[in-house]
């Protein structure tokens, strides 16, 4: 029997999959059900059809699944952040543990492998350092008992409704941050309501305020804030910058990015400071880094130290070696390796990272690290002559195939691959391993109520 858009069925979720879907099966096809915990039984109403798999979402919850759980927050049903915070988070733990597994297992082909059990977080909620909020001229107001909550449906701020890039839930806090986060989220929505210039609109591409950046520090408890505008009004941002410094003493810097373009970035073509210095600072472990304003640095604080750590002992360091380390960023991780190094070189794309790299290390009197700006694949191969230990970082999408090849002409005698996306991890892996073997991998819990992951592999040249 064929499946329709719009059909509804009674489905039992057998397990969850990488992209945090459950699964379930529906005249012979695989049928992905969104919210869904292994174990529910649910009518499922089916909203998109491919060739070999269709997408659903929950009508009715039929039988819950013991490991199902109400979700605290108000949002989560119609928001695609934390989209697991109805599962009880030691499932979460297996589930993801699972994630890495299999990927290693289906992509990779490397079964037997010595996987060590995941590091959980310290806190499942109240952990993220860093959230990006959109303003929009579309507010998507939430169902409420089969009918709209009343609104005005030209003003939001908040977060996007999941498959679409110009809607917006109007939110007045994120459990993903700090409280003091979403009262400054709250004062800035008043603000900007009141302030006479418009939202932006992603289809119309007019109006004033366009994304709320907020970043804190876990171990200075201060915050950062980046308004993003469509054009560089000083009056308007200036006087949001006076208000916020006014309520909140915890504020330590506050900026105005200036996007013109089209495009949905929060990244503006030139920056202005409006309090501050432009930067925050953080601590992990011994060392204190300065964070620009669209530098990477991980998201989830309570953990960044076991990681580095993780990748300190993986590394295996005994002072001579010469560190390459791709996708560097603010040189968190070189400032963790520098001491047990010989040399350390650090690779990344961003101006704004590797001045901050080059700053953090003077910052903490680190000597032997170098930076280098610029595309990786083509800064590889001239980063060292001779290359022990590579470190890889690389963001979700994995390595480049170019990167990779540069990798296997140089040969480093061991590769630590850090990755916050099992699947892309495991896709690189299998393109090294003719020439490398998987030793150990040890998954890492940054990102509670989601179905991300974050895992650290050791490979040794064979």
């Amino acid at each position: 029997m064929d499946i329709k858009r719009g059909d509804k069925a009674e489905v039992e979720i057998g397990k969850v999959v990488y992209g945090g879907r459950g699964l379930a099966h529906l005249n012979g096809m695989a049928l992905f059900v969104a919210g869904a915990v292994p174990g529910d039984r649910v009518i499922a109403g089916v909203v998109k059809v491919k060739r070999n798999y269709a997408e659903a979402r929950i009508e009715e919850v039929i039988e819950a699944s013991p490991h199902r759980i109400s979700p605290p927050c108000p949002y989560s049903d119609y928001c695609g952040g934390c989209t697991w915070q109805c599962m009880t988070y030691e499932k979460q733990l297996e589930y993801k543990q699972e994630f890495v597994e299999d990927s290693l297992g289906h992509i990779a082909d490397i079964t037997g492998l010595k996987m060590n059990e995941i590091l959980p977080s310290p806190r499942t909620f109240a952990y993220r350092n860093k959230m990006e909020f959109s303003f929009s001229d579309k507010r998507w107001l939430l169902p409420q008992g089969g009918t709209e909550e009343l609104g005005d449906r030209s003003f939001a701020l908040g977060l996007h409704v999941p498959g679409t890039f110009d809607r917006i839930i109007d939110i007045e806090g994120c459990l993903l941050q700090e409280e003091r986060g979403n009262e400054i989220l709250r004062e800035v929505k008043a603000y900007a309501r009141q302030s006479g210039m418009p939202v932006y609109g992603l289809k119309s591409h007019q109006g004033f305020w366009r994304y709320l950046v907020l970043r804190h520090s876990r171990h200075f408890n201060e915050w950062m804030v980046n308004i993003v505008t469509s054009e560089e009004r000083r009056g308007s941002a200036q006087g949001l910058a006076s208000m916020l410094r006014d309520r909140f003493r915890e504020i330590v810097s506050i900026v105005n990015n200036i996007n013109t373009r089209k495009g949905g970035t929060a990244v503006g073509e030139w920056e202005s400071t409006l309090m501050g210095d432009g930067y925050l600072r953080e601590k992990i472990g011994p060392y204190t880094f300065q964070v620009s304003t669209h530098s990477f640095l991980q998201t989830n604080p309570h953990l960044s130290e076991r990681l580095y750590q993780v990748v300190k002992e993986f590394a295996s360091l005994t002072g001579k070696e010469t560190v390459v380390d791709l996708y560097c960023g603010i040189g968190t991780i070189s400032a963790f390796l520098a001491s047990g190094a010989s040399r350390i070189v650090g690779l990344d794309i961003a101006e704004s990272a590797i001045a901050d790299a080059m700053r953090n290390c003077a910052l903490n009197g680190i000597d032997n690290c170098e930076f280098l700006c610029g595309d990786v694949k083509l800064l590889l191969s001239h980063a060292a002559s001779k290359l022990d230990v590579l470190i890889t970082d690389p963001p979700r999408t994995g390595m480049d195939k170019k990167v990779i090849e540069r990798i296997l002409h140089l040969l480093p005698q061991r590769i630590i691959y850090v990755s916050c996306n099992p699947t892309t991890m495991a896709r690189d892996i299998a393109l090294l391993k003719e020439h490398y073997e998987l030793k150990v991998v040890q998954p890492i819990d940054l990102f509670p109520n989601t179905y991300h992951i974050e895992a650290v592999a050791r490979l040794e040249k064979r």
